[in-house]
Protein backbone atom coordinates (compact mmCIF):
# COMPACT_ATOMS: atom_id res chain seq x y z
CA UNK A 1 0.00 0.00 0.00
CA UNK A 2 1.38 3.11 -0.75
CA UNK A 3 1.51 6.75 1.11
CA UNK A 4 -1.26 7.81 -0.75
CA UNK A 5 -3.79 5.25 0.00
CA UNK A 6 -2.49 5.30 3.68
CA UNK A 7 -3.22 9.16 3.83
CA UNK A 8 -7.10 8.49 2.23
CA UNK A 9 -7.78 6.02 4.28
CA UNK A 10 -6.35 7.85 6.89
CA UNK A 11 -8.44 11.26 6.13
CA UNK A 12 -11.80 9.03 6.11
CA UNK A 13 -11.32 7.34 9.18
CA UNK A 14 -10.79 10.63 10.87
CA UNK A 15 -13.83 12.72 8.43
CA UNK A 16 -15.48 9.32 10.52
CA UNK A 17 -14.62 10.56 13.89
CA UNK A 18 -15.31 13.75 12.76
CA UNK A 19 -18.97 13.71 12.63
CA UNK A 20 -19.64 11.85 15.95
CA UNK A 21 -18.88 14.64 18.51
CA UNK A 22 -18.39 14.69 22.05
CA UNK A 23 -19.36 16.23 24.60
CA UNK A 24 -18.24 16.72 28.46
CA UNK A 25 -19.49 18.62 31.82
CA UNK A 26 -17.67 19.69 34.36
CA UNK A 27 -19.30 20.34 37.75
CA UNK A 28 -18.04 22.61 40.94
CA UNK A 29 -20.09 23.70 43.79
CA UNK A 30 -21.50 23.93 47.28
CA UNK A 31 -24.89 24.50 48.66
CA UNK A 32 -25.84 27.03 51.92
CA UNK A 33 -29.14 25.07 52.07
CA UNK A 34 -27.23 21.30 52.67
CA UNK A 35 -24.67 23.19 54.89
CA UNK A 36 -27.36 24.93 56.75
CA UNK A 37 -29.63 21.62 57.06
CA UNK A 38 -27.49 18.77 56.96
CA UNK A 39 -29.83 15.56 56.45
CA UNK A 40 -32.70 16.96 55.06
CA UNK A 41 -33.40 18.95 58.28
CA UNK A 42 -36.27 21.52 58.02
CA UNK A 43 -35.78 24.86 59.13
CA UNK A 44 -37.06 26.84 61.57
CA UNK A 45 -41.29 27.98 60.90
CA UNK A 46 -40.07 31.88 61.82
CA UNK A 47 -36.68 32.84 62.35
CA UNK A 48 -35.98 35.06 65.81
CA UNK A 49 -35.02 38.43 65.50
CA UNK A 50 -31.05 38.74 65.30
CA UNK A 51 -29.85 40.99 68.16
CA UNK A 52 -26.80 43.20 66.19
CA UNK A 53 -24.03 44.63 68.69
CA UNK A 54 -22.43 47.37 66.71
CA UNK A 55 -19.82 47.79 65.48
CA UNK A 56 -19.70 43.88 64.34
CA UNK A 57 -17.15 41.60 63.90
CA UNK A 58 -17.60 39.19 60.88
CA UNK A 59 -16.44 35.89 59.81
CA UNK A 60 -15.79 35.43 56.33
CA UNK A 61 -15.19 31.77 55.12
CA UNK A 62 -16.11 29.65 51.73
CA UNK A 63 -18.59 26.59 52.18
CA UNK A 64 -17.02 23.19 51.74
CA UNK A 65 -17.04 21.85 48.26
CA UNK A 66 -19.66 19.38 48.29
CA UNK A 67 -20.33 18.35 44.92
CA UNK A 68 -17.50 17.72 42.14
CA UNK A 69 -16.96 16.08 39.08
CA UNK A 70 -14.15 16.98 36.08
CA UNK A 71 -11.42 18.84 35.80
CA UNK A 72 -12.35 22.31 37.09
CA UNK A 73 -12.02 23.17 40.25
CA UNK A 74 -12.02 26.32 42.21
CA UNK A 75 -8.35 26.44 44.22
CA UNK A 76 -7.42 27.17 47.84
CA UNK A 77 -5.25 30.13 46.22
CA UNK A 78 -8.28 31.68 43.88
CA UNK A 79 -10.50 31.37 46.91
CA UNK A 80 -8.81 33.26 49.39
CA UNK A 81 -8.04 35.82 46.59
CA UNK A 82 -11.98 35.94 46.37
CA UNK A 83 -12.68 36.40 49.55
CA UNK A 84 -10.09 39.14 49.71
CA UNK A 85 -11.75 41.01 47.74
CA UNK A 86 -14.91 40.71 49.49
CA UNK A 87 -12.96 41.43 53.04
CA UNK A 88 -11.54 45.12 51.39
CA UNK A 89 -14.69 45.91 49.94
CA UNK A 90 -16.87 45.93 53.14
CA UNK A 91 -14.12 46.17 55.65
CA UNK A 92 -14.42 50.14 55.99
CA UNK A 93 -18.39 50.10 56.88
CA UNK A 94 -18.93 51.74 60.32
CA UNK A 95 -20.63 49.49 61.85
CA UNK A 96 -17.99 46.76 61.06
CA UNK A 97 -14.96 46.22 63.28
CA UNK A 98 -13.40 43.32 61.65
CA UNK A 99 -13.53 41.14 58.75
CA UNK A 100 -12.18 37.67 59.81
CA UNK A 101 -11.42 35.52 56.96
CA UNK A 102 -11.82 31.93 58.02
CA UNK A 103 -10.35 29.08 56.28
CA UNK A 104 -13.04 26.48 54.79
CA UNK A 105 -11.83 23.42 56.56
CA UNK A 106 -12.76 24.15 59.91
CA UNK A 107 -16.55 24.03 58.65
CA UNK A 108 -15.72 20.98 56.62
CA UNK A 109 -16.73 18.64 59.57
CA UNK A 110 -19.03 21.51 61.62
CA UNK A 111 -22.31 21.30 58.92
CA UNK A 112 -25.48 22.99 60.55
CA UNK A 113 -25.80 25.55 62.50
CA UNK A 114 -24.52 24.23 65.51
CA UNK A 115 -21.36 23.17 64.02
CA UNK A 116 -21.16 27.10 62.83
CA UNK A 117 -21.48 27.85 66.28
CA UNK A 118 -18.40 26.29 67.59
CA UNK A 119 -16.98 28.39 64.53
CA UNK A 120 -18.35 31.56 65.65
CA UNK A 121 -17.23 31.10 69.53
CA UNK A 122 -13.99 29.82 68.27
CA UNK A 123 -12.96 33.12 66.01
CA UNK A 124 -15.21 35.39 68.66
CA UNK A 125 -17.07 36.98 65.28
CA UNK A 126 -20.82 37.98 65.81
CA UNK A 127 -22.05 37.32 62.14
CA UNK A 128 -20.84 34.60 59.41
CA UNK A 129 -20.83 35.79 55.94
CA UNK A 130 -20.72 32.60 53.90
CA UNK A 131 -19.96 32.41 50.50
CA UNK A 132 -21.37 29.01 47.86
CA UNK A 133 -20.90 28.62 44.47
CA UNK A 134 -22.47 26.46 41.65
CA UNK A 135 -19.84 26.23 38.20
CA UNK A 136 -20.68 24.38 35.51
CA UNK A 137 -18.73 23.92 32.35
CA UNK A 138 -19.75 22.09 28.88
CA UNK A 139 -17.54 21.35 26.27
CA UNK A 140 -18.49 20.52 22.92
CA UNK A 141 -16.01 18.90 20.57
CA UNK A 142 -16.54 20.11 17.19
CA UNK A 143 -17.79 17.97 14.09
CA UNK A 144 -14.83 18.77 11.74
CA UNK A 145 -12.11 19.06 14.74
CA UNK A 146 -10.88 15.67 14.13
CA UNK A 147 -10.39 15.49 10.20
CA UNK A 148 -9.12 18.69 10.20
CA UNK A 149 -6.93 18.78 12.83
CA UNK A 150 -5.57 15.89 11.57
CA UNK A 151 -4.38 17.56 8.58
CA UNK A 152 -4.24 21.45 9.52
CA UNK A 153 -2.66 21.25 12.85
CA UNK A 154 -4.38 21.61 16.43
CA UNK A 155 -3.20 24.97 16.58
CA UNK A 156 -4.86 26.07 13.12
CA UNK A 157 -8.20 24.66 13.39
CA UNK A 158 -10.85 25.87 16.35
CA UNK A 159 -11.67 22.31 17.74
CA UNK A 160 -14.21 22.86 20.80
CA UNK A 161 -16.87 25.12 22.19
CA UNK A 162 -16.88 25.73 26.04
CA UNK A 163 -19.34 27.15 27.97
CA UNK A 164 -19.19 28.20 31.03
CA UNK A 165 -21.43 29.20 33.53
CA UNK A 166 -20.87 30.44 37.60
CA UNK A 167 -22.88 31.22 40.15
CA UNK A 168 -21.93 32.92 43.58
CA UNK A 169 -23.46 33.89 45.80
CA UNK A 170 -23.01 35.64 49.91
CA UNK A 171 -25.39 35.08 52.89
CA UNK A 172 -24.66 36.70 55.95
CA UNK A 173 -26.37 34.73 59.17
CA UNK A 174 -26.32 34.74 62.66
CA UNK A 175 -25.37 31.27 63.91
CA UNK A 176 -27.51 32.22 67.19
CA UNK A 177 -30.94 32.89 66.20
CA UNK A 178 -30.44 30.71 62.59
CA UNK A 179 -31.66 33.83 60.99
CA UNK A 180 -30.76 34.90 57.80
CA UNK A 181 -29.81 39.05 57.87
CA UNK A 182 -28.62 39.37 54.52
CA UNK A 183 -27.83 37.82 51.01
CA UNK A 184 -27.12 38.51 47.45
CA UNK A 185 -25.62 36.83 44.66
CA UNK A 186 -23.70 37.39 41.34
CA UNK A 187 -23.60 35.07 38.20
CA UNK A 188 -21.68 34.91 34.82
CA UNK A 189 -21.64 33.26 31.30
CA UNK A 190 -18.73 32.45 29.67
CA UNK A 191 -18.63 31.34 26.24
CA UNK A 192 -15.44 30.58 23.91
CA UNK A 193 -14.14 28.48 21.30
CA UNK A 194 -10.05 27.06 21.60
CA UNK A 195 -8.02 24.01 19.94
CA UNK A 196 -8.40 20.65 21.04
CA UNK A 197 -4.56 21.01 22.09
CA UNK A 198 -5.43 24.22 23.96
CA UNK A 199 -8.68 23.14 25.47
CA UNK A 200 -8.05 21.62 29.23
CA UNK A 201 -5.30 25.28 29.79
CA UNK A 202 -8.66 26.97 28.17
CA UNK A 203 -11.18 25.53 30.23
CA UNK A 204 -9.05 26.40 33.12
CA UNK A 205 -8.73 30.04 32.45
CA UNK A 206 -12.12 30.78 31.64
CA UNK A 207 -13.32 28.86 34.73
CA UNK A 208 -11.35 31.04 36.96
CA UNK A 209 -12.24 34.55 34.91
CA UNK A 210 -16.06 33.27 35.40
CA UNK A 211 -15.53 33.29 39.13
CA UNK A 212 -14.04 36.45 39.18
CA UNK A 213 -16.77 38.28 36.99
CA UNK A 214 -19.49 35.99 39.07
CA UNK A 215 -18.14 37.74 42.31
CA UNK A 216 -17.27 40.80 41.50
CA UNK A 217 -21.43 41.32 40.36
CA UNK A 218 -21.91 39.16 43.60
CA UNK A 219 -20.15 42.29 45.52
CA UNK A 220 -21.95 44.73 43.50
CA UNK A 221 -25.21 43.45 44.30
CA UNK A 222 -24.43 42.96 47.83
CA UNK A 223 -23.35 46.24 47.71
CA UNK A 224 -26.37 47.62 47.01
CA UNK A 225 -28.89 45.45 49.34
CA UNK A 226 -26.53 46.67 52.83
CA UNK A 227 -27.32 50.00 51.45
CA UNK A 228 -30.89 49.27 51.44
CA UNK A 229 -30.54 47.43 54.61
CA UNK A 230 -28.73 50.22 56.10
CA UNK A 231 -32.11 52.71 55.34
CA UNK A 232 -34.78 49.76 56.89
CA UNK A 233 -32.89 50.03 59.63
CA UNK A 234 -32.87 53.60 60.29
CA UNK A 235 -36.18 53.55 58.91
CA UNK A 236 -37.22 50.83 61.75
CA UNK A 237 -38.48 48.25 59.01
CA UNK A 238 -35.38 45.88 59.75
CA UNK A 239 -36.55 42.38 60.94
CA UNK A 240 -33.32 43.19 63.38
CA UNK A 241 -32.76 44.97 66.62
CA UNK A 242 -29.24 47.01 66.89
CA UNK A 243 -27.84 47.86 69.98
CA UNK A 244 -24.77 49.78 70.53
CA UNK A 245 -21.42 47.83 71.85
CA UNK A 246 -20.58 49.00 75.38
CA UNK A 247 -17.17 49.39 76.43
CA UNK A 248 -16.86 45.98 78.17
CA UNK A 249 -17.91 44.13 75.24
CA UNK A 250 -21.78 43.28 75.90
CA UNK A 251 -24.71 44.73 74.29
CA UNK A 252 -27.75 46.78 75.51
CA UNK A 253 -30.85 47.90 74.61
CA UNK A 254 -34.44 46.26 74.23
CA UNK A 255 -37.50 46.38 72.38
CA UNK A 256 -38.92 44.75 69.21
CA UNK A 257 -37.16 44.46 65.21
CA UNK A 258 -35.82 47.37 64.17
CA UNK A 259 -35.65 49.52 67.06
CA UNK A 260 -32.29 51.22 68.10
CA UNK A 261 -30.45 52.61 70.74
CA UNK A 262 -30.30 56.80 70.36
CA UNK A 263 -26.71 57.03 69.55
CA UNK A 264 -26.82 54.25 66.81
CA UNK A 265 -29.34 55.79 65.52
CA UNK A 266 -27.35 59.04 65.01
CA UNK A 267 -24.25 57.26 63.60
CA UNK A 268 -26.86 55.20 61.09
CA UNK A 269 -28.32 58.01 60.20
CA UNK A 270 -25.46 59.47 59.08
CA UNK A 271 -24.10 56.22 57.83
CA UNK A 272 -27.15 56.81 55.36
CA UNK A 273 -26.36 60.21 54.35
CA UNK A 274 -22.88 59.69 53.57
CA UNK A 275 -23.70 56.44 50.84
CA UNK A 276 -26.77 58.74 49.57
CA UNK A 277 -24.08 61.39 48.95
CA UNK A 278 -21.59 59.02 47.64
CA UNK A 279 -23.99 57.46 44.87
CA UNK A 280 -25.15 60.75 43.75
CA UNK A 281 -21.34 61.77 42.97
CA UNK A 282 -20.76 58.44 41.07
CA UNK A 283 -23.86 59.05 39.26
CA UNK A 284 -22.58 63.01 38.63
Amino acid sequence: MNFRAIFLLTLLATAGCAFTGHSTQSRNSSSLVSFLYPNGSAPPPQNEIPELHVPLRVGLAFLPTQRAFGDVSLDAAHKEELLERIRKKFSDRKFVSEIVIIPDYYLATSRGFEGLQGVQRLYNVDLMALVSYDQVTYTDDNKWSLGYLTIVGAYVVKGNTNDTTTLVDLAVVDPKTRSLVLRAGGTDTHHQNSTMIDARRDIRLASAASFDAATEQMILHFDGALTAFQTDVHEGRANVHVVARSSSGGGGGGGGGGSIAGAELIALAALVLISSRRAIRMRA
